[in-house]
């Protein structure tokens, strides 16, 4: 009796902290690399239940993680660091290669298919008060939906 106590006041406390989150990230994924390649993309949906923007990330297999966008300037697609990503409430906004996404820079060792990669995302409500939100982001394979060929060489970014 005590272990089903136990487990109703676990199953609780965990509906508790999900109801409080003011966003929900749901399939993180990071594209995996080659031997050497010192950069790759995190993508996923985010989800906010008030209006909110994504202001930074992090994650342990780096020091130097960014938000990006990648966008049209005439007629070329280039990518830039962008200070945040605007969340309206209640519209899931996708991460995506070709559109936002989040940067791993400066790796030190290959991201390999089948691994998981830990990220913290940083959340800020219009009120100021952040949110920092843990996601375990599964790693796929190279291919894996469609980038622009440009975004392979973003290796060379400087900062």
């Amino acid at each position: 009796m005590k272990s089903i106590i136990h487990l109703a006041l676990a199953a609780t406390a965990f509906w508790a902290a999900g109801a409080h989150a003011q966003v929900t990230v749901k399939d993180a994924w990071v594209r995996a690399t080659v031997p050497q390649q010192q950069a790759t993309g995190a993508f996923m949906s985010l989800l906010a239940a008030k209006d909110s923007k994504l202001v930074a990330a992090s994650s342990t297999i780096t020091p130097l993680v960014e938000v990006h966008e990648m966008a049209m300037d005439k007629d070329v697609m280039k990518m830039r660091q962008v200070p945040s990503i605007d969340l309206p409430a209640g519209k899931a906004v996708e991460l995506k290669p070709g559109g936002y996404h989040v940067m791993l820079l400066d790796l030190k060792q290959q991201v390999k298919e089948g691994d998981t990669v830990p990220l913290t995302l940083v959340f800020q409500s219009k009120d100021g008060t952040r949110e920092s939100v843990h996601v375990k982001a599964q790693v796929r394979p190279l291919k894996s939906s469609g980038a622009p060929a440009s975004h392979g060489a973003h290796g060379a970014h400087k900062h």
